[in-house]
């Protein structure tokens, strides 16, 4: 395992962190002991940040996180867990969240501690709420270590935030794709400047960049001269900047996380030559080419009131770009956003009813409502009970 040292702290933490908003399921609930297993190997083989949440999991994440650092396992990690900006009503709820949090991880200290998913407007409540006076104390008494913040707005938000606080680091969606997107290469660097660590999350960009690999796209990575899985490339891109200490990954595969803790074995900074850059620019135009939602598959738009499982029905629409293959694609939107995999209620796109709820909570501030109307019309025609009937198939579902 290789480690970057945060700036600010001196604390060397390791390249690849644990970003805990995707741990394996079973039955709707984390399965504890597959999640117990896969964190403690990755504690064990190096890995010693883990980014947790009040929310990932309905909830359940932090206390599971707290059962899993028994044994000397907190004392091995540095903890990040988020204030969930989105839902503090007073300057009291900063306080009492907090509280919550270090009951639920059974700890004493938040070695990171973030604002969760900051844009424009939510910043400016939470400053009116007084949450630096919060910030502020809750180090000195000694329940947070480090200050940070997550975000998902525009660049000149994120300055402006930046230049509020005298923040420890901040966390940033960072991949191939995103240079240009919410904080980019202009914030990482801005945040650089003013003396910030920085923590990327999304590097596979929800697991776009390596889901589903279209011929197109392989193509060009079959052209290198040094072979690469596409998430090696992913990884790897993100690495290659040394501004960046730490790169959080949602694994939840066993295989995943072996492919993981290999590449941070060796992604040392600056160790992509010009042509394997240039490799990487040719496959992110590619990309845009196939790509349409750009949604992440963060599921901060869930639960809709409507009953629409949005993130499913925009990761359908996107494979199909991506695949090219309608006929699987109007199959897997049958299967996925119909609930016949999961045995579950249909979620399909034509249950929008233009609440427009879901606007708010997106961090990609996508237009969710005018998407999904694109889905209805493109999976929901006349044929849609006969791929019902073949994914039932397919899926052996009575």
């Amino acid at each position: 395992m290789l480690y970057r040292k945060m700036s600010g702290t001196g604390d060397e933490l390791s390249i690849l962190g644990l970003g805990c908003m995707r741990l394996p399921v079973k039955d709707g609930k984390i399965d504890e002991e597959r999640a117990k297993s896969q964190v403690r190997h990755l504690i064990d083989h190096g890995v010693n940040y883990i980014d947790t949440a009040w929310t990932y999991h309905l909830g359940e994440n932090e206390p599971f996180l707290g059962s899993v650092f028994a044994n000397g396992y907190r004392e091995k990690v540095k903890l990040a867990t988020k204030l969930p900006s989105w839902i503090v009503k007073n300057r009291e709820d900063m306080d009492r969240i907090l509280n919550a949090q270090l009951e639920r991880l059974r700890t004493d200290h938040i070695d990171y501690y973030l604002l969760h998913n900051l844009a424009g407007a939510l910043w400016d409540k939470m400053k009116e709420l007084d949450v630096l006076d919060f910030l502020d104390k809750a180090k000195a008494d000694g329940r947070i270590i480090n200050a940070g913040f997550s975000f998902h707005g525009s660049i000149e938000d994120f300055k402006r935030i930046v230049d509020a606080y005298p923040w420890t680091f901040c966390q940033i969606q960072y991949n191939f794709l995103d240079e240009k997107n919410q904080a980019g290469t202009e914030g990482l660097e801005y945040a650089v400047s003013k003396g910030l660590g920085v923590i990327v999350m999304e590097p596979l960009r929800g697991g776009k960049l390596t889901s589903l690999v279209p011929p197109e796209i392989k193509e060009i990575w079959d052209e290198a001269e040094v072979k690469h899985t596409p998430a090696e490339w992913a990884f790897r891109w993100v690495w290659n900047h040394p501004e960046i200490t730490v790169v959080l990954s949602g694994m939840n595969e066993e295989s995943h996380i072996e492919e993981n803790l290999k590449i941070a074995d060796e992604a040392y900074p600056n160790s992509l030559n010009e042509g394997e850059l240039q490799l990487v620019s040719r496959v992110e135009q590619k990309y845009r080419t196939l790509m349409y939602t750009g949604c992440t598959g963060c599921r901060y738009c869930m639960p809709c009131p409507s009953g629409v499982d949005i993130p499913t029905c925009f990761e359908v629409y996107d494979n199909l770009y991506l695949s090219g293959n309608e006929n699987e694609g109007k199959m897997m939107y049958a299967a996925k956003a119909g609930g016949i995999i999961k045995g579950d209620v249909p979620g399909y796109a034509s249950r929008c009813m233009q609440c427009k709820e879901c606007l708010e909570k997106c961090p990609q501030h996508l237009d969710i409502p005018s998407l999904l109307k694109i889905i209805a019309e493109k999976f929901e025609g006349t044929d849609l009970e006969t791929w019902k009937a073949a994914a039932r198939q397919t899926f052996r579902v009575d």
